[in-house]
């Protein structure tokens, strides 16, 4: 039993080494993609076709700025879930009142002095032995990061980063610009795609045919996929939920931070709308909403003794 226990967390963690081993080669991946499907559309497809004059012009023009203003923030949110810390634990943490249990045992509040509690029989509250300090609500330890972060969604190679409070909007909307980009790539290749398949000649070097068989069948895939992702952070965050806290409480029928649709989009958006589509918030929001900075949260009354 202790065997297969060691065996379990060194291979966790060679799996956590190589995870933060892949560092900058997945955004190169990322960027590399990029550079392939503007080749393809620009320069070798829509590009030259400006110069046709009549409908291919303004087709052709409309692609192209449709193309790079969806770019545009597919880059800029990208980049926001990259550089933006997802939040870490303030040093000498305390919270005012025990919130929640959480995955290792309850420690006596007395034990780290005292805690604003008017309940001295909810003395409970979260700690993390592998960082050492009190884990705010909603909050876990990340084992590639090596750290514990505010309310984690879970760590993406891609982003080579960890998703959590303060850069879960910009991954959302990484997710949205990049199906909305990918799904335009690709519907217009497709007429360019459709003519490999033809009898006739088809125009062009072979460099540029064999760049726009490959970002069709690259765009069209990772249309494909983040559709499905996409959909999946949709209906957490209508519920105000994480990946992880789905895991957690998939036998609870109900849960405790769910305000209501509407409350929990502006959880993770903000209630500014002009904000909502862009990687940034308001000053307003930012000093009005708590949660926006990852250490507290709003919650049913009802609901608040629920402990996971």
């Amino acid at each position: 039993m202790y065997r297969s226990g060691a065996v379990m967390a060194w291979n966790v963690f060679k799996f956590c080494t190589a995870l933060r081993g892949l560092g900058s080669i997945m955004i190169l991946l990322v960027l590399a993609v990029v550079g392939v499907t503007y080749y393809a559309v620009v320069l070798c497809n829509y590009g030259p076709a400006l110069a046709a004059g009549g409908l291919h012009s303004l087709i052709a023009f409309l692609v192209l700025i449709i193309f790079h203003a969806l770019l545009v923030m597919l880059l800029w949110s990208y980049f926001s879930v990259v550089l933006t810390d997802p939040g870490g634990v303030p040093p000498n943490y305390r919270p005012l009142v025990d919130q929640e249990r959480g995955e290792v045992d309850p420690l006596e509040a007395s034990e780290f002095g005292p805690l604003a509690t008017s309940d001295p029989t909810n003395a409970r509250i979260r700690y993390c032995r592998k960082c050492n300090q009190i884990k705010p609500p909603r909050c876990h330890h990340c084992s590639v990061c090596g750290r514990c972060v505010l309310k984690m969604d879970h760590h993406c190679v891609w982003v080579v980063n960890c998703v959590g409070a303060l850069n879960y909007k910009y991954f959302l909307l990484f997710l949205f610009y990049t199906f909305l980009e990918t799904t335009v790539v690709a519907l217009a290749l497709l007429p360019h795609f459709i003519v490999f398949f033809s009898d006739g000649e088809i125009p062009g070097s072979p460099s540029s045919l064999a760049t726009t068989f490959l970002a069709f069948v690259l765009n069209l895939a990772f249309a494909l996929s983040v559709f499905g992702f996409l959909i999946m952070h949709i209906s957490l965050v209508s519920a105000n939920t994480t990946t992880i806290e789905a895991y957690e409480k998939k036998t609870t029928p109900k849960w405790r931070y769910d305000l209501g649709r509407k409350r929990n989009f502006e959880q993770v958006f903000g209630t500014v709308q002009r904000y909502w589509f862009i990687p940034a918030y308001s000053e307003e929001d930012l000093r009005r909403m708590p949660a926006l900075q990852g250490l507290e949260y709003p919650s049913k009354p009802d609901l608040d003794a629920q402990e996971f």
